[in-house]
């Protein structure tokens, strides 16, 4: 908003760390072309690195200035930001209730209401309070009652409901070419007025076809419903994988047909070890709650079966490793690559890996992890958070820096992020989804950058003949880097040069290093297993029968 609009933000938090790691150099967070767009709005500096006073923003957009101040601005002074803001988003987070009535799955809206009583508390002149954060349906109802409540005399809130749609590794496109921008309001004249006034703002980058108003509950659980569909569509996938396993379908086959069909699409079609993030779950358990109090108990266990899909699904690919390595794992090393839920986030949040990790680890298996962009003290939060013998875990994980250190003396891989550089096949970057993504981003974040040129200007690298068959691409499947700010590029720790200036992992070098016999466990169906059968490692991919497996079922 402050990159495409010519409104000033300031971003607030009463934590001073995490402020303070938002106005350095280092991002608390990773997402391809983030670091390009705040440099350039916090820092007054054009993305090639030169002075940008006065920049003109693609498309008109007018200076990256506002006031005599950069439009963008992080702060702890919560009460100025208050007092001189004429809108104030709240986007705080509400996590699944730990404790007490709805434990499990109700959200816990503890942060969104002090974040109300403190707007209450401060303003002194009328202001729009907008819903970032994803809440239950009627969390407005509770906001409007807690700020009439606390106002000052003569003030007046009005509350507006705006979810936000982005997806973790596009996000960037996502925010500056979104599908649709949803506004709620209350069907008054003044909630009319305040989602014109934010229509305006996004109108400024946004066609306006593409901006839907409507009432506030309807904004609300249009949130919830769209990740409930899309978690819906994976579990959906993921249950057929354990049908092609077993009779020798291929899962990516059959989400390849499936996905050519209008009505359906190819979108979020890909089979893997189970979703995670922070949204999926956590939105999903939201409508179960709803549901459950409005006395819908058969819609709640509809929603819930999804959730126990995929935990099914977790728990059938640990059990599928047990049962290759010969139902013990005692005194073996597994080499885990990637912990990110994702490719092209440092998000962690309810990963499949947890899960697995900790299964391993019970069964005494010594568990290697490595992923380019999640920091280790971030590994450990997770797997000490996620319920597993912290004890055991001590004793048999360890975090490398490399993917090769990770793999040295291991008996199995098992892939579990799909980054590119973890991949043996040849990356595409003319396919349509790919080429738009860099071009759109070049264009929009006025990047100068040679990497970025490179991988936009290269031609296609065609796929080997073994691989017959070529799913629509779509943005989760683009190349890991699309940016050129020092430090957006994963830890190099492959040989084989990428283009796009990032290294990919020499797994013949890798199957020098590993006991025999050496196993591959294809989380997300991103590898070449041809290639790897030749280099003499077993393969097991979800959604698909082994080698040994086929050679049998062809038997009978």
């Amino acid at each position: 908003m402050a990159f495409k609009s010519t409104v000033q933000v300031t971003v607030v938090d009463i934590n001073s760390e995490r402020i303070a790691a938002w106005q350095s150099n280092s991002l608390p967070i990773y997402e391809p072309g983030l670091s390009e767009i705040v440099h350039v709005v916090r820092d007054i500096v054009s993305p090639n690195g030169e002075s940008s006073i006065g920049l003109q923003n693609q498309e008109g957009s007018s200076s990256i200035m506002c006031n005599g101040r950069p439009r963008l601005q992080f702060s702890t002074d919560i009460d100025k930001a208050i007092q001189e803001a004429d809108m104030i988003f709240v986007c705080v987070n509400t996590p699944t209730k730990a404790n007490g009535v709805g434990k499990g799955t109700a959200a816990d809206l503890g942060f969104v209401e002090a974040a109300t009583r403190t707007i209450a508390r401060v303003a002194t002149k009328d202001k729009i309070v907008v819903e970032k954060s994803t809440v239950p349906c009627r969390t407005a109802q509770s906001i409007r009652e807690i700020l009439a409540a606390n106002a000052h005399p003569g003030v007046h809130f009005e509350v507006l409901s705006n979810p936000e749609f982005l997806a973790e590794g596009t996000a960037i496109r996502d925010l500056l070419n979104p599908a649709r921008v949803i506004i709620g309001s209350m069907p008054t004249p003044g909630g009319f007025r305040a989602a014109a006034s934010l229509a305006d703002i996004y109108g400024q980058w946004v066609p306006r076809e593409r901006i839907i108003t409507m009432n506030l509950w309807s904004s609300e659980l249009s949130k919830l419903a769209a990740n409930a569909m899309l978690a819906q569509r994976i579990s959906s996938v993921n249950a057929l994988s354990a049908i092609c396993e077993v009779t020798g379908a291929d899962v990516n086959e059959v989400s390849y047909a499936c996905g050519l069909d209008s009505r359906i699409g190819p979108h979020m079609l890909k089979a893997g070890p189970g979703f995670g993030g922070s949204c999926f779950q956590k939105d999903i358990f939201n409508i179960v709650y709803l549901s459950e109090s409005l006395h819908l108990y058969q819609v709640a266990e509809y929603w819930r079966a999804i959730i126990d899909m995929n935990e099914h699904q977790k728990s059938r690919f640990a059990k599928r490793i047990i049962s290759c390595l010969f139902n013990n794992l005692s005194n073996k090393r597994i080499a885990v690559l990637g912990f990110a839920f994702k490719k092209d986030t440092s998000d962690t949040r309810e990963s499949p890996t947890i899960t697995l990790v900790s299964n391993l680890v019970a069964e005494r298996a010594s568990v290697a992890i490595y992923d380019p962009k999640v920091q280790e003290g971030q590994v450990w939060r997770e797997l000490m958070d996620g319920g597993g013998d912290r004890e055991l875990l001590k004793l048999n994980v360890l975090v490398c820096e490399s993917a090769y250190v990770a793999c040295e003396d291991a008996d199995a891989v098992v892939v579990m992020t799909e980054w590119d550089e973890f991949s043996n096949k040849p990356i595409e970057f003319d396919t349509p989804a790919s080429k738009s993504y860099y071009q759109y981003l070049r264009k929009s974040l006025n990047v100068q950058s040679p990497r970025l040129a490179e991988a936009t200007a290269n031609k296609a690298i065609k796929k080997p003949e073994s691989y017959q068959h070529s799913p629509a691409v779509n943005s989760g499947d683009l190349p890991n880097d699309m940016t050129g700010c020092e430090g957006s590029f994963p830890k190099e720790s492959g040989d084989q040069n990428l283009k796009g200036g990032y290294n990919r992992l020499n797994w013949a070098k890798i199957a020098s290093k590993m006991r025999k016999p050496m196993f591959v466990f294809d989380g997300r169906n991103m590898l070449d297993h041809v290639e790897l059968e030749n280099l003499g490692f077993q393969v097991e991919a979800i959604g698909r029968a082994s080698k040994i497996a086929r050679q049998l079922h062809e038997q009978k």
